[in-house]
């Protein structure tokens, strides 16, 4: 959205630095949470949360990014050591930033003090503008447009938005924006959303994404610092500088243009903050034309895997009288390297690496992670069963409430079997 009778952009490609706020503890993820901080938590079989992000940079050509990390942060720093490296004889990084208590002995209070506490990422760098932006969410986007509009409004920061519900709304902060595109009021989590004027029943809420003029960045952390407040920046920082009239401007995201997707996938954006959202957020990737395309060539999400050997489907044995078929089958799944579907059948499920379905098991609309071993005539449906769990013989999740409730983490009917859990 530019504003009013700005002249387009001119002369040399601006110098930009983009910072990934990776630091979330995600309670209401939680037991996926309980050991891997949020970006951590493992998506779509073989990624990463903090890989579409990632990858978003470096295909919108973003090739100095510094990740911020705090909570249990090892999986994801090893993540990111191992298999995001670009050219340092170029100059280009994907580096991981810890917390380091620069400004005295308190972690990170708020993710604008995440940065006010890592300020000498910025002013090493030095760059004309800095992209801040989440690590746990799951969309695509070419941040080159949004920057290019950063630009031409000549926005003091530009705020990444998008239409949703308004009962979704009260989860996000809520943008209200003039007829060109200028931000005249922020409002974080609001217990009634403004509603988008001539769209009923829909509120423009904030992506959690935003582009700022360094100098203006600085000042506002600054500022921040030395208040009473959340030190957050959908809580304090935006809001603060739309209250004092500074330029801050709304990218509409249904507009980004990725080369090579389908119209389906217009707008398509996942805060997976939830088990729910989570599970859902799978689930769109095994319709038979996924609402997330992860086949898309032109514009791939990245991620580091170890070199395992490829999927593989075993026993096509037909049952004798009335007795059960013995025959390794996938149906609307995505089925990682690794794995071993032998003599067993899952249906609408994403196996990570090296999971293994045995004999006459039948799992369906379920997330395995990875080194997950499903037991002979097991059943599971609606299931999320976390890494290296072993699931027994004849086994069932997810056919009955109350049993699942009494061992799991139910939410919505969808059983969570955290990690290193042992049955009885």
């Amino acid at each position: 959205m530019r504003a009013p009778d700005s002249p387009p952009r001119r002369g040399p490609a601006p110098h930009v630095l983009a910072i990934v706020l990776a630091g979330g503890e995600g309670r209401r993820l939680w037991p996926l949470t309980a050991d891997r901080a949020k970006p951590a938590v493992p998506m779509a079989g073989r990624y990463r949360l903090v890989d579409f992000v990632l990858s978003n940079f470096v295909n919108s050509g973003l090739l100095k990014i510094k990740v911020l990390t705090q909570y249990k942060s090892d999986s994801l720093g090893a993540h990111i050591a191992r298999g995001w490296r670009l050219p340092a004889f170029l100059d280009l990084y994907v580096e991981v930033v810890p917390a380091q208590q620069r400004t005295g002995r308190e972690w990170f209070k708020g993710s604008a003090d995440a940065l006010f506490q890592s300020l000498n990422v910025i002013t090493d760098e030095n760059p004309d503008h800095v992209c801040v932006f989440g690590g746990d969410h799951m969309y695509k986007m070419d941040v080159g447009q949004m920057l290019d509009e950063h630009l031409d409004s000549r926005a003091a920061a530009t705020v990444a938005a998008i239409p949703v519900p308004v009962a979704e709304a009260r989860a996000f902060g809520v943008l209200e924006v003039d007829a060109h595109g200028k931000v005249v009021a922020f409002d974080e989590k609001p217990a009634h959303p403004r509603e988008i004027p001539g769209r009923p029943g829909w509120a423009l809420a904030s992506m959690g994404n935003y582009i700022f003029d360094t100098r203006v960045l600085v000042e506002e952390l600054s500022r921040d610092a030395t208040d009473d407040s959340a030190h957050d920046f959908g809580r304090n920082i935006l809001p603060d500088m739309v209250a004092r009239g500074r330029e801050v401007y709304a990218y509409d995201f249904s507009q980004n243009e990725i080369p090579g997707a389908h119209e389906k996938e217009r707008g398509y954006w996942r805060d997976v903050g939830t088990i729910s959202a989570y599970w859902q957020a799978n689930m769109d990737l095994v319709q038979v034309v996924p609402t997330f395309d992860l086949y898309n060539a032109r514009w791939p999400i990245r991620t580091w895997t170890r070199p395992l050997p490829p999927a593989k489907f075993v026993f096509a044995t037909p049952g004798e009288g009335s007795g059960p078929a013995r025959m390794g089958i996938a149906t609307d799944s995505l089925v990682s390297e690794g794995c071993i579907v032998s003599g067993g059948r899952i249906d609408r499920t994403v196996c990570s690496p090296q999971v293994r379905i045995h004999s006459f098991a039948h799992v369906e609309e379920s997330v395995l992670l990875d080194e997950v071993e499903i037991g002979r005539h097991a059943r599971l449906r609606r299931c999320i069963v976390d890494k290296g769990v072993h699931i027994p013989p004849g086994t069932e999740i997810g056919c009955d409430p109350e049993a699942d409730a009494r061992r799991f983490t139910v939410v919505d009917g969808i059983a969570v079997v955290p990690k290193g859990y042992r049955f009885g």
